[in-house]
């Protein structure tokens, strides 16, 4: 009886160090896009990662759009958004798991204007870490490989 309760002691400790590993590394990430055009204008965005697209959402002044998901296991996870109003339009990848790990590690919320989005700076609350829009119409060139 001895062999057989040590593989149940054994096998136990593996489920929950299974699931403790496996909770550690499955923390959600919210993103928050905000529209902060001071200008009042309107916004469209439209998600999209590899494995599917959110449609298209439309943004007044200091409204917001928000998802979560959980990263995954080999560091690859990526979303884009296009952004358009007026007659312009830009892409910018949202949440990219390589860039965004260490700066924004439960929320990612980003302040978009006109000349770029803009995350939110955790450690002072304002919104000062500044990007520029990706210099292609299709999203990072990491995202067209994955395609």
């Amino acid at each position: 009886m001895a062999p057989l309760h040590r593989y149940l002691v054994s096998f136990v400790l593996l489920v929950c160090l299974r699931n403790g590993i496996v909770g550690i590394l499955a923390t959600k990430v919210g993103v928050r896009i905000t529209n902060g055009f001071e200008d009042l204008s309107d916004i469209n965005v439209q998600r999209k990662s590899g494995d599917d697209d959110l449609g298209p959402h439309l943004l007044g002044f200091q409204e917001f759009f928000e998802f979560s998901f959980e990263p995954n296991f080999q560091g690859t996870t990526l979303f884009f958004c296009r952004f358009w109003w007026g007659n312009e339009s830009h892409y910018y990848d949202i949440y990219d798991q390589k860039r965004d790990e260490g700066r924004c590690s439960d929320h990612c919320w980003w302040w978009v204007k006109p000349d770029d989005p803009c995350l939110l700076n955790q450690k002072v609350g304002v919104y000062d870490v500044c990007e520029k829009w990706n210099p292609s119409q299709q999203g990072s060139e990491r995202h067209r490989l994955r395609l």
